[in-house]
């Protein structure tokens, strides 16, 4: 996502950035004395993208280690619980990740995660995990240990809400649009692919030069809205052919009949492209975005109420337990809703604003300050930071 520091030294035009926030959401309230980190560096080119999660550190700046998942850390019953997927299958389906750089210890730490919460094995010998390069080979980018947190949480995500789809990991040989969105290519042309996850956003882009990449009708091709709070348009979240997905805060509740409450995520990205044209199926829920209006919908993603528990590489020969949040948490959640579904012909992002039955309506908090309340507030109906709201089993998809 791109800054607002960034955004005020090159102007809107250069960025293609839509309206901007006028006030910063507020600080991640962390347990045991830690504090929400990006996972990777912000970039400062509108087509170089940055992942969007981010992992509790502590005072130094590091990931404690830890032997077992932190009380707090979110599990695969707790996210499927709150989403109503309990007994949910795919049948095999298969959710891609796309993420930039490699990642050598993923299949080990994968392993690592589901056998702890005692998942079915994943792994490239069983045909469950293939991992690609961009251009559908094995020649591996380089490692990086940002890009490499955030496919842990990617993958872990997917196995979380759907252990028994199959997962793909293409990784791009750089994080700009083109490369990602290259890899985005070549995991819609892989046999039994039904959605495409994109944990990462850039500058807001326009569908006429870069839409190309993400547009694959029959499949859900989902993306992140961002973790800076209200900003304008990021892409690909700002694509006309993405499900954008925002981010929540997610709450135990017992005395509910959810068992759970949801707010919108302070960090939770949101706002109207400037460049690219409004959903038709949005066009009934009063954006006040004249163009593409972001998010569609959202999923867990505030890192200290609602981070899951991720098994976390600190370096290329390390890892450790973690809990990670990010809207590239909510992302990989809502593209394996849509595998679950197995309803993603057409233009899958238009399927929730005809069935928002379906959807856990969010209608509380706030991910900064907008001269438009609902680009920036839960509302009951549609709202920027958390969309027409979450999952309720997956009718809505």
């Amino acid at each position: 996502m791109i800054r607002k520091t960034l955004l005020a030294a090159l102007g809107a035009g250069t960025l293609l950035l839509g309206a901007v926030a006028t006030g910063a959401p507020a600080a991640d309230a962390a347990p045991s004395g830690l504090h929400a980190k990006r996972v990777c560096s912000a970039s400062t080119q509108a087509t170089v993208a940055s992942c969007l999660s981010k992992v509790l550190v502590n005072g130094q700046g590091a990931v404690p280690h830890s032997a077992t998942p932190s009380a707090g850390a979110k599990t695969p019953a707790q996210l499927k619980d709150a989403y109503k997927l309990t007994g949910t299958s795919s049948g095999g389906r298969t959710v891609a990740i796309v993420d930039a750089y490699g990642y050598p210890g993923l299949a080990a730490d994968l392993a690592t995660y589901r056998s702890y919460f005692g998942l079915p094995a994943c792994t490239t010998a069983n045909g469950c995990l293939t991992i690609k390069d961009q251009n559908g080979g094995t020649s591996y980018p380089r490692f990086d240990t940002g890009w490499a947190g955030e496919q842990a949480l990617d993958v872990d995500a997917v196995s979380a809400i759907c252990p028994d789809c199959k997962i793909l990991v293409v990784q791009a040989k750089s994080a700009s649009i083109a490369d990602l969105g290259t890899a985005v290519n070549t995991a819609a042309k892989q046999a039994g692919v039904v959605a495409v996850s994109n944990s990462y956003g850039g500058g807001d882009l326009s569908d006429a030069t870069y839409g190309s990449y993400y547009n694959h009708p029959g499949i859900a091709v989902t993306a992140s809205t961002g973790d800076n709070g209200y900003q304008g348009g990021s892409f690909p979240a700002s694509s006309t052919y993405t499900t954008a997905v925002g981010g929540t805060s997610l709450f135990a509740a017992s005395g509910t009949s959810r068992g759970w409450t949801e707010s919108a995520w302070s960090g939770a990205g949101s706002g109207c492209s400037t460049v690219n044209t409004a959903l038709a199926a949005a066009s009934g829920s009063n954006t006040g975005c004249a163009k593409r209006a972001i998010a569609d919908v959202s999923a867990a993603a505030d890192p200290s109420n609602g981070g899951m528990a991720v098994y976390y590489p600190t370096s290329r020969t390390a890892s450790t337990w973690a809990q990670v949040g990010g809207t590239s948490e909510s992302a990989p959640i809502i593209a394996s809703v849509y595998a679950l579904s197995g309803n993603t012909s057409g233009y899958p992002n238009a399927l929730p604003y005809s069935h928002t039955a379906n959807l856990f309506d969010v209608t509380s908090g706030n991910n900064g300050s907008c001269p438009t309340t609902q680009w920036c507030n839960a509302r009951t109906g549609w709202d920027g930071p958390t969309g027409l709201g979450t999952p309720n089993g997956t009718g809505a998809f």
